[in-house]
């Protein structure tokens, strides 16, 4: 049986309602021209669809802030139903994209989900604390029915093969860059690095540095490894994670944005159809004390 999904968007600047309906549902290549952010329909015209899409579900509803505006991602993304409350979607779909990366808000649009049980995947980050983390999280019904994360986490060129572990040795220093503001971007390289380190271990004497472009944030981790976190503001850098170890030194860089988000949302479904966590609470609050501690220090 095909899942279906209800989305939810937009925040300034983030065109997640877009790709990721898109990512499930085909698109309509002239409507997504206009989708005010150019890059998605650059990398959607490199795949292949029908083939490429997510097969196990479909996006079948979308609720915007704006009517206008969820006519217009409806068109680009081939999404048949709008629904005029988001409230609306309860009773509907199978579970809910919160496609919205202002996280003030997540607690608002993903409650009633919770409350109700369906699935909710919340867009990166879940929360800017870890106090607001976990009121989400204790609005759960059963363990994984919240998932979130960057979907770098999932890009398999931000992953450490079995040859590059070998070369590296025993992980000493890892040296993380994203380009644009702490608060939004940060968990992608947050994400990625926790996952290199196999979500093992805790961070401390975390230090924060700031210029009037970049923030720093640099922390011990309990293997003994330095890790350093820069959002480089308007500096425009690749997102890239550097790893220096006993025998060597790696470094990796982020290229794939649509093998990212579709690794990501495949593992959302796949989640849902195995009645399984995907990502668990530590993973989740793990993130987000760093991510606090950028946003607050």
């Amino acid at each position: 049986m095909t899942i279906r999904l209800g989305v939810i968007g937009l925040s300034p600047g983030n065109g997640h309602p877009y790709s990721w309906s898109a990512i499930f549902n085909g698109y309509n290549p002239l409507a997504m021209e206009d989708c005010g952010f150019p890059v998605i329909p650059r990398y959607l015209e490199k795949q292949k669809f029908p083939q490429d899409a997510i097969q196990a579900a479909k996006v079948t509803h979308i609720w915007t802030q704006d009517p206008v505006l969820s006519e217009k991602v409806a068109q680009a993304s081939l999404i048949p139903h709008i629904v005029t409350n988001y409230t609306d979607l309860i009773g509907r779909v199978d579970a809910v994209l919160l496609a919205r990366d202002d996280a003030e808000h997540h607690l608002e649009y993903a409650s009633p989900f919770l409350q109700s049980g369906l699935p909710i995947f919340i867009d990166k980050p879940l929360a800017l604390t870890v106090a607001d983390a976990q009121k989400l999280l204790s609005l759960q019904q059963y363990p994984g029915q919240l998932f979130s994360c960057s979907a770098l986490r999932y890009a398999p060129e931000l992953q450490l093969s079995e040859d590059d572990r070998k070369n590296l040795g025993d992980i000493r220093y890892i040296h993380a860059t994203v380009p644009k503001d702490w608060s939004k971007y940060a968990i992608h390289i947050i994400d990625p690095v926790l996952n290199i380190l196999a979500d093992k271990g805790s961070f401390s004497t975390s230090r924060i540095i700031r210029s009037p472009h970049i923030t720093s944030l640099q922390a011990l981790h309990d293997s003994g490894a330095l890790v350093v976190f820069n959002a480089m503001g308007d500096t425009p850098v690749p997102i890239e994670i550097q790893l220096a170890g006993s025998k060597g030194c790696v470094k990796l860089q982020f290229k794939d944005t649509f093998t990212a988000f579709r690794n990501s949302l495949t593992d959302f479904v796949a989640g849902i159809s195995e009645h399984c966590e995907k990502t668990c609470s530590d993973q989740l609050l793990r993130a987000i004390y760093l991510l606090e501690a950028g946003v607050n220090q």
